[in-house]
């Protein structure tokens, strides 16, 4: 995918998540409207029904009270007797003292003329106990009647709302224990519906994020395919190329002159290349074999030390040697025995100091250092080279990557060198890791879990 239309599709992406944010504005702005209409209709209604439910019970305590002075021959006014002291709960002044039984009966007849069809609760005060004295909980059945709770007759009414009167005047409460107090605040807040956009936007954003990482990555993935194909390319090509000329020269070849040095020179030419091309096949071979879980790794007990000296004297003699660089040892590990799989340790080390020579613009000169830490051995390769920047050497490890060179192919590889290194150290059980500055080299520092068999 082109830098175009990723650029595309990110556009698209933002011009469709603003226009989802807008529906969703538009939609929750209605929303809140409406549920601004409704708690205020509701509001009203309850307004209404609370007012009419008050008078009512107002009535029926005036007459209760009103029906006792008769019954019992008491004097004075009762002007005011009935007071509000809450939504639910309210007190009748008495100047006499009040029997029960009467109160109880009274009460459940004048709240069934009124409507009433709660459950309540009534107390008695007596100013001489400065206590209520006496309390029931009558609970309102479906066919109109008032019966006594069993379960609740136990119930105390609200200390707090007591009333301290100062005369030896009785009075009794009636509570209902069912009326609450209902205000905007027990409607669904009208902020609510921006929470579920915060999540919406939130998803919307991950999603859009994720989808973009993913286009990214992709494309990273494209770009690293067409560089291993290229350069699979070009290292498939010249070997093929010499080969080619070199038989070309082998078949004009005069017989009849003794020309066996040149026969010599060119037969050894087509046999390197041809051992060339064989190892950068068996390489993708051995990769693939990575990916399929297929490489068996076979333990064996052996010297590190012995390996990287090898693998110094090879690199010297073949490949430094026409450089004049040198490879410097520091193996001052003690612990040096390793359990591990002795071909695969051996091109660990060779990858690395491929890479050494491979990426140096100047005379190469490598230090390969060996040290014990806890219970493990750490084999430091460290080059002079190109080094690595900050922005390429997280994806070093990764298959087919290659620090981008754009068309230069000056450095030879498919890129699957440090990811066979990663794959296989770690499938010992140890870890590598990398140091590296541009224009000083780079350090890459192997951990192996020694052995003291």
């Amino acid at each position: 995918m082109s830098n175009r239309s990723i650029r595309m599709v990110i556009i698209l992406g933002v011009i469709s998540i603003l226009s989802i944010l807008a529906i969703q504005l538009f939609w929750i702005k209605k929303n809140i409207d409406f549920q601004a209409k409704n708690i205020t209709i509701q509001s009203q209604q309850d307004s209404i029904s609370t007012k009419l439910f008050n008078d009512n019970v107002t009535v029926a305590l005036k007459n209760a009270a009103a029906e006792i002075k008769r019954l019992q021959n008491q004097p004075g006014d009762l002007y005011g007797n009935v007071r509000q002291l809450t939504s639910n709960y309210f007190t009748v002044d008495i100047q006499d003292t009040i029997i029960p039984y009467l109160l109880e009966t009274v009460l459940k007849r004048e709240f069934y003329q009124q409507n009433i069809e709660q459950d309540f609760q009534y107390g008695i005060y007596d100013c001489y106990r400065d206590s209520i004295i006496y309390g029931n909980y009558i609970r309102f059945v479906d066919d109109s009647t008032f019966i006594p709770d069993p379960k609740k007759d136990k119930a105390k009414l609200n200390p707090a709302l007591q009333m301290k009167l100062n005369s030896d005047a009785h009075y009794f409460t009636v509570y209902f224990p069912e009326i609450k107090n209902v205000t905007i605040t027990d409607f669904p807040n009208a902020v609510t519906p921006w929470y579920y956009l915060f999540a919406i936007i939130l998803f919307v954003l991950v999603f859009f994020a994720f989808a973009v990482s993913v286009i990214l990555k992709q494309k990273k993935l494209s770009e690293i395919k067409n560089d291993f194909i290229n350069n699979m390319t070009h290292e498939l090509k010249t070997p093929i190329a010499t080969i080619r000329i070199s038989s070309e020269t082998l078949l004009n070849l005069d017989q009849a002159k003794d020309e066996s040095e040149k026969l010599q020179r060119y037969a050894g030419i087509i046999y390197k290349e041809n051992k060339r091309l064989e190892q950068q096949v068996e390489r993708v071979l051995n990769i693939a074999k990575l990916d399929k879980d297929e490489i068996k790794l076979k333990l064996e007990t052996f010297c590190v030390h012995e390996i990287i000296e090898e693998a110094k004297d090879n690199f010297q003699f073949n490949q430094l040697e026409e450089l004049g660089g040198d490879i410097t040892l520091d193996l001052q590990a003690q612990d040096h025995l390793v359990k591990a799989d002795l071909v695969h340790v051996t091109n660990v080390i060779n990858n690395l100091l491929d890479n050494a020579v491979k990426y140096c613009d100047k005379v190469p000169q490598i230090k390969v250092a060996t040290r014990n830490l806890k219970n493990r051995i750490l084999i430091s390769v460290k080059d002079n080279g190109l080094g690595i920047s900050r922005d390429n050497i997280k994806y070093i490890f990764d298959k087919f990557y290659r620090v981008p060179t754009g068309n230069l192919h000056d450095v030879k590889g498919f890129g699957l060198g440090l990811y066979y290194v990663k794959t296989i150290v770690e499938e010992l059980g140890g870890t590598v890791s990398v140091k590296s500055s541009l224009g000083k080299g780079t350090e890459f520092i192997i951990s192996l879990p020694v052995t003291h068999e």
